[in-house]
């Protein structure tokens, strides 16, 4: 007998208008689930006899709105610092971007302060991005002079920036040092690599420098800690997969892997720490934020693997 299908495979069986993609999408929101539990992974194989059901979809959207759930972790006059979900832009690219956390974060920091009788609405100015897939901290100024000082924090290295990622197959500690180009030569961003000792990176390339912890080897993956010395576009995302680790769930920066490949619905990468001095007094202030549902779920199904 051969194996049992997949989960994706199961509930197409199921619903035959969605796609392959639409499947485990659904999978991976929390909208299937097995023997009357939530099941995550598109790949899982239940038993065939498993009874499988297509459930209400959980997502990180509240109830009634269609709007990602966006939390302020801390303000005062001067900053915000705001947790960002997976799968919202930072800012707006285009005109028409709508649900930017930008502006979410607008929305929860105006209820939040008319709870506490400040009403108005509240100015909020762009210090740093993280990629649309990424879910973490963020912080934004309130203020002219708070942004220029904050952007100087992290212009000059100054500000504290922590990541967690889970990545492919068994990462050793690294400091990665390298040119970034916006196109490697395969249409990609990635590192210049000279022809010879005594090429010179080409006008435009930027350095970039991450240190990488391993924290947790797992089946066919490490779970790790990444710090930025630096914060280019994809930063982390590449530094790992040029040295042939790329990030769970990665879809971009997979042209040098030949390896097995562990999926996820998302690249596995989450801002977990973020420290700066404040903008007016001048204080170190330092903020921690655990991995979203769908990280922590990923890393516990890779433990329970061993």
């Amino acid at each position: 007998m051969g194996q049992p299908a997949t989960l994706a495979a199961r509930i197409r069986e199921i619903d035959p208008s969605l796609s392959w993609r639409a499947a485990r999408e659904r999978i991976a929101a929390g909208g299937v689930a097995v023997d009357g539990r939530i099941e995550r992974d598109p790949a899982a194989r239940p038993p065939a006899a498993s009874r499988v059901e297509i459930a209400q979809v959980a997502s990180a959207r509240r109830a009634g709105s269609g709007r990602p759930d966006v939390r302020i972790i801390y303000s005062d006059a001067d900053v915000a610092v705001v947790s960002k979900p997976a799968g919202i832009l930072t800012v707006p690219f285009e005109a028409d971007d709508r649900d930017t956390l930008l502006a979410l974060a607008r929305v929860a920091l105006r209820r939040r302060e008319a709870a506490r009788g400040r009403p108005g609405p509240p100015t909020l100015r762009a210090v740093q991005r993280l990629d649309k897939e990424t879910s973490g901290l963020v912080v934004f100024a309130r203020s002219v002079a708070s942004q220029r000082r904050l952007q100087e924090q992290f212009a000059s290295h100054e500000a504290l920036r922590r990541y967690l990622a889970i990545a492919q197959g068994r990462v050793a500690p690294a400091i990665f040092d390298s040119d970034f180009l916006n196109d490697r030569g395969d249409g990609l961003r990635g590192s210049f690599r000279p022809a010879s000792r005594a090429s010179e990176p080409p006008p435009g390339a930027k350095r970039a420098i991450t240190r990488v912890e391993p924290l947790e080897f797992l089946p066919g993956a490490t779970f790790v800690a990444c710090v930025l010395e630096t914060g280019r576009t994809h930063q982390i995302r590449i530094h790992l997969a040029e040295a042939g680790h790329p990030l769970l769930g990665e879809k971009v920066y997979v042209r040098d892997f030949r390896g097995p490949r562990i999926e996820a619905e998302r690249p596995m990468l989450h801002a977990a720490e973020l420290g700066f001095e404040h903008p007016r007094t001048g204080e170190p202030v330092r903020f921690e934020e655990e991995p979203p549902q769908d990280f922590r779920e990923l890393l516990h199904r890779l433990r329970g693997s061993r």
